[in-house]
């Protein structure tokens, strides 16, 4: 209601947008004043406005909405049941921090359209649609198996992180390859794209590393890293909130190419559903 008044200009507006009386907007604004002890809006005979402190509430919730719907949509998709009209396999990158945004355009599109989602790593998301139990899927390991025709769909880049506690977030160079190789390393499994990418950049160099430890999920790994002395080589887009906050810290390995392609991959040979073809027109958008 507060987004609709600074969209229309005033109550009644807000009111006949929303298909409800002016009194039921004025008495939840009210409330929402109450609720954050803040003035809101501004009510004259001439009618009503956001006041200053009003219209930036109103900017910040703007992005709360948004994120509202994607998680709604990522929710629907999660519980969907596996004879819906599109079935999806994504990665643990994708799932998290594309496909919700995704699925939110595509259910604008195409509002009758259900979706089942799994979530798996690069491997596995590959062998389900190789083996036809999902319509399309989405990845982010550098190779994609002979079969599965595909298409970039976004960019991405992997960055080498360490908890503020770390000797290396106080570092002013950036890292040597061996010292990535050699530290306390805590990573993802084996199948997955973010190690994939990591594994090959390192073994252009002539690297092999081991990690201290191996987690299946991306949550569990940034938990460890900022709780002890792990580093970790992880999507941009999966800690962009914890570099923001400071408890990650990027450290740069200026010899160390870790830039990488998200793809959409589906069987060869085969036309894509309208909705698994709307959704990658949504993805490439």
């Amino acid at each position: 209601m507060l987004l609709a008044i600074a969209e229309h200009g005033s109550i009644g507006g807000a009111a006949r947008a929303l298909a409800v009386s002016q009194p039921a907007v004025s008495t939840r604004i009210r409330k929402l004043e109450r609720r954050t002890r803040l003035s809101l809006v501004e009510r004259t005979p001439r009618g009503s406005r956001l006041t200053t402190v009003g219209a930036t509430l109103a900017d910040w919730a703007k992005d709360v909405l948004a994120a509202s719907d994607r998680l709604e949509a990522g929710v629907t998709a999660l519980r969907a049941d596996r004879d819906s009209e599109l079935r999806l396999s994504a990665s643990m990158t994708v799932a998290e921090y594309l496909l919700p945004r995704w699925l939110t355009e595509l259910g604008d599109r195409l509002p009758a359209t259900s979706v089942a989602l799994r979530v798996h790593n690069s491997a596995d998301v590959a062998r389900q649609v190789l083996a036809g139990d999902a319509d399309v899927g989405f990845v982010e390991g550098v190779s994609v198996p002979t079969g599965l025709a595909r298409r970039v769909v976004a960019r991405d880049e992997l960055v080498v992180v360490v908890s503020r506690r770390h000797p290396w977030a106080r570092r002013r160079r950036g890292l040597r390859l061996d010292e990535v190789a050699n530290a306390a390393l805590v990573l993802r499994e084996s199948g997955s794209g973010t190690r994939e990418t990591l594994d090959r950049a390192l073994a252009r160099a002539g690297i092999e590393i081991t990690p201290r430890l191996v987690l299946a999920s991306t949550a569990a790994i940034k938990s460890a890293v900022e709780a002890g002395d792990g580093v970790s080589v992880l999507s941009r887009l999966a800690v962009t909130e914890e570099l923001r906050a400071g408890r990650l810290v990027e450290v740069p390995v200026p010899d160390l190419d870790l830039r990488r392609s998200l793809r959409a991959i589906w069987p060869s040979g085969i036309r894509l559903p309208d909705a698994a073809a709307e959704l990658l027109r949504c993805a490439v958008a």
